[in-house]
Formats: structure tokens, C-alpha cells, sequence
């Protein structure tokens, strides 16, 4: 359905994206991870056509959209990671405004209103003005607005940031509904992983513009499948101990937090005698050392090296 060909995004000296490759197949829920300016949103504006790229192209049922944006804006609805609603205005009167940018008017306009209040939960509150809503909402009511056409591609630039778990569990369950009722393809993209693990077939992760792995959760997870990561926490954490656990050669990475200290080892490496040792040597009292089943959130640290929050 959609296809990113070499899509490269360069702001003066800053190569934002470089190189996107990636396809997203009618249908599906496609997850673009990856930490706070890693390019998600450049990439996302470029796929859609607000962005125009420095090289490459994107293709839209094997069609380049680059001089002819059209049949995609058509079938694309878009949920920006900033609030984009009227505060002055009602949530109906939101809805009738952007409406009638998607060319709707008359019984088809009031009735796709009807519908998308009734589907986001805020069918009692169609007549309160925006400025009053909580965040979650907006957020709710931005979903909205991107639903009135009856989008076939929905992209999604972090829906779900910065609301209570409420709000944010009814917008998840909202892109599931959508995905597996009307066969809407979703393009989502967010830094936590616990939502992109929940929704999507396949993710893409970026960093610094890179497209780093790519896959189903499972494939992605296998990157790990020759290591373990291992969680001990400590009555109190020292610079000692992570000194040693770092100049140990038998541990391929050390990701020390307050009270605990994650590392990653070979598989076959039976750690425990050793942990038990270095704790001692460094006068700390294990509380708890745990052996984890790789996660999506592993695997970015094993490959950046960095969190997926930083």
C-alpha cells in the first residue's frame, strides 16, 4: 500500500532520516518506534506529503506521490502528536469545521459526526467547548477529527502521550477496534514500547534517522536470541560494583539505574556465582537477581545503547 524508496530529510547540516526503507501492506498495524528525535515525525510528515524529502521517494500503491499527492491525502487521515482542535469551539462544532474541509456537508456530514462521537465516548459531551476537556479527551476528540472520511491509512504520531492510563487504554482499544472492523491500516508511532508491543503486526525502530531493525515482535526479539539479560538489584547501588560489572569480559553491556543494574550475557553463561562474588567484593547485599525473557525494550538498548525515554 505504502512504500518509503531511500527517503532521506536533511535540514541544513541535519540529516533528520536518512535512507528510510520501509512498506506498510493494506491492513495491517505497523509500529515506528524509537526515542525522542529519532526522525519518526519527520518521516511520518514525508509519507504523507507535508513534508517534501531531500532525496528519494514514497510510493502509494506503486505510484510515486511527489508531484501527484492526491489519492493519498484522499484516503489518509492524520492524528498529530501535538492537540490540533479548536479550544473556543464544541467538540460537534470541531467536528463540523474539519468536516467540511473533508469536502462532507449536509445529512453525510451530521451523520459521520453522530457516528465518530458515538465511536470516541463523547457522545454527551458534543456540546461542551474544547477548552474545557481533559487531555485525554482532546486526544480522543483529535482521533476524531482524523476519522470522518473514513480513512483506508491512518497515521498516527503518538497518540497517546502524556494522558492518564484511562484515556490512554480507550485510544489503544480504539486503533484495535478500527483495525479489526473496518480493516483501516495504522501507521503508529510512539516511544513506549508496552503500546506498540500490544497493536502492531510489524515494527520498524529508528534511531538518529536510522532505520535500525525491522521485523515482527518476535523476529525483532531473536536479535537477542544468543543473550540473556539479567535485573539485580542491590540495598544500595555503587560505583564500585558497576565498575566491575562493566570491566568484566564476560558481560556484553551494563544499564545501571537508582537501585538496579541490568546486564546482558551469553545465553550458556551461568552469571549467579559470580554476581554473588563481585557483591561481596564490592560490600553490597543482594536483594534479587533476575533472569528476563528479552523484550522489545532489550533490544534497543542492546542496539543503541541508550533508553527508549532518554
Amino acid at each position: 500500500m505504502i512504500e518509503l524508496v531511500d527517503l532521506t530529510k536533511r535540514f541544513k547540516q541535519n540529516e533528520a532520516v536518512k535512507k528510510l526503507n520501509m512498506f506498510i501492506e493494506k491492513g495491517e498495524i505497523v509500529g515506528l518506534l524509537g526515542p525522542n528525535g529519532a526522525g519518526k515525525s519527520t518521516a511520518i510528515s514525508m509519507m504523507s506529503s507535508l513534508v517534501e524529502p531531500t532525496r528519494g521517494d514514497v510510493r502509494f500503491n506503486n505510484k510515486s506521490i511527489l508531484k501527484n499527492p492526491a489519492p493519498l491525502r484522499k484516503i489518509v487521515g492524520m492524528v498529530p502528536q501535538e492537540i490540533a482542535l479548536y479550544d473556543d469551539l464544541t467538540a460537534e462544532e470541531n467536528l463540523q469545521f474539519f468536516g467540511r474541509i473533508y469536502r462532507l456537508k449536509g445529512t453525510e456530514l451530521k451523520r459521520k459526526i453522530d457516528e465518530v462521537l458515538e465511536q470516541i465516548g463523547l457522545i454527551d459531551r458534543r456540546k461542551q467547548v474544547v477548552a474545557k476537556f481533559s487531555g485525554g479527551m482532546k486526544r480522543r476528540l483529535n482521533i476524531g477529527v482524523a476519522m470522518l472520511h473514513d480513512p483506508a491509512l491512518m497515521i498516527m504520531d503518538e497518540p497517546a502521550v502524556g494522558i492518564d492510563p484511562q484515556s490512554r487504554n480507550y485510544i489503544l482499544e480504539t486503533v484495535k477496534r478500527l483495525n479489526e472492523e473496518r480493516q483501516m491500516t495504522v501507521l503508529y508511532t510512539s516511544h513506549y514500547m508496552e503500546e506498540v508491543e500490544l497493536l502492531c503486526d510489524r515494527i520498524y525502530i529508528m534511531d538518529q534517522g536510522n532505520l535500525i531493525a525491522s521485523g515482527t515482535k518476535e523476529e525483532i526479539k531473536q536479535i537477542l536470541s544468543a543473550e540473556k539479560t539479567i535485573s539485580i538489584k542491590t540495598n544500595r547501588l555503587n560505583d564500585r560494583f558497576i565498575a566491575m560489572l562493566q570491566e568484566n569480559p564476560t558481560i556484553n553491556q551494563v544499564i545501571a539505574g537508582e537501585s538496579e543494574v541490568v546486564i546482558t550475557v551469553p545465553k550458556e553463561v551461568n552469571m549467579f556465582p559470580k554476581l554473588i562474588s563481585l557483591a561481596d567484593e564490592a560490600e553490597l547485599e543482594l536483594n534479587s537477581v533476575n533472569v528476563q525473557n528479552p523484550t522489545l525494550e532489550d533490544v534497543f538498548l542492546h542496539l543503541t545503547g541508550r533508553a527508549l525515554r532518554d
